[in-house]
Order: C-alpha cells, then structure tokens, then sequence
C-alpha cells in the first residue's frame, strides 16, 4: 500500500504488520501519532435520542487524584507512590518530566513537587554514573 496507517488500534489479535514501528499507543502524545482531523468527525446520528461524540476535553482530570493523595493515601503509602512514580519518570526525557510533573501539581502541589523532588534525587545520584539512553 501506499499510505501507511496512523491509529491508535495496535496490538491486536494477529498483528502482522510491524506493529506500527512501535509508535505511541496514547492520545495525545509528543511523538507524531495522528492528529486530530476535523473534516472526519462523526456526524451527529439521530434516532430516538442524538447521539454525538462527548468532547472530555474540558474535564477536570485532576480533582479526584488530588482528593485521593490528601484524603486517602498515609503518609507511607503518599512516599511510596512519589517513590515508585520518580524511578520510572527520572529515565523520561526532560520535556516529559516537566508535562508529568505539571500535572501532578495540579491535582495537589504537594503531589508534583515531591515526584520532581524524587526525581532530582535521583538524576544527581546518577550523573556519577552516566549512561547513554537513546532518544526514543
């Protein structure tokens, strides 16, 4: 074929096609998966109620994680979580970390600074040990 497919729709059942080189399985991403296309929105289908796609753009996404780390999580379940979250953020590149980072703050500033905290812990304790990570 001439044009190569740009979706969202990997790993299925007898993939056999390369698997989309391993491109990004999350919208949005920073890594040139397909952009939004206006001129291919579903058209609105009328039956005995309209139906139409829910734009979630605009949701809060971040008041329920915020009630959940000052309401829910003990001070040692809040460590482990920044702790587990830093060891696999520190390894992102920068620009992610920093996205990551913002959002966590926004649902508790606490949140975000102490995962950014891990995360400089971390990152000085290993400019000693540098090592090459490819930039996927």
């Amino acid at each position: 074929y001439r044009a190569s497919v740009r979706n969202y729709q990997r790993d299925g059942p007898m993939n056999v096609n390369g698997n989309q080189e391993g491109g990004p399985n999350y919208f949005p991403n920073s890594f040139s998966g397909p952009n939004v296309d206006r001129r291919w929105k579903q058209t609105k289908v009328t039956g005995t109620l309209d139906i139409d796609r829910h734009d979630s753009a605009e949701e809060d996404d971040f008041n329920q994680a915020g009630i959940f780390w000052r309401q829910v999580l003990s001070e040692e379940e809040r460590e482990r979580l920044v702790d587990n979250i830093g060891s696999h953020l520190c390894n992102a590149q920068k620009f992610i970390q920093e996205r990551a980072i913002r959002n966590f703050s926004a649902a508790d500033p606490q949140y975000g600074r102490r995962i950014q905290q891990n995360i400089n812990r971390r990152n000085k304790g290993a400019e000693g040990n540098m090592s090459v990570q490819a930039n996927l």
